[in-house]
């Protein structure tokens, strides 16, 4: 079980884009790709078999998993998260400040 997950609202705590938030689109194993972070710009060659025009296109580049962090809106900051077992056996992800459970 991953401490983040597609779909999660992050803050960025380390690099040139501290302190941004965004939402993660992929998990690339210790690596995850965050909309609007990031960005770099990539020449590509036209490639008329794919329909793609050349030129230079921003894209989002990967950042490491340790330099984001969970953000907890209820709180308002990034949190840390653990692991916690429910009665019923599921396991689930908590912030560790509160115990409040992240997954619904």
């Amino acid at each position: 079980m991953n401490r983040i997950r597609k779909g999660d609202q992050v803050l960025v705590i380390a690099g040139k884009n501290k302190g941004q938030r965004g939402e993660v689109t992929r998990v690339a194993g210790d690596s995850v790709f965050v909309q609007n972070i990031n960005l770099i710009k990539r020449h590509t060659k036209p490639n008329p078999q794919a329909n793609q025009p050349g030129g230079i296109v921003e894209r989002e580049a990967p950042v490491h998993i340790s330099n984001v962090m969970l953000f907890n809106t209820a709180t308002g900051k990034g949190e840390r998260v653990g692991y916690k077992t429910l009665d019923d056996g599921r396991k689930v992800r908590v912030f560790r400040s509160s115990g409040e459970v992240v997954d619904a």
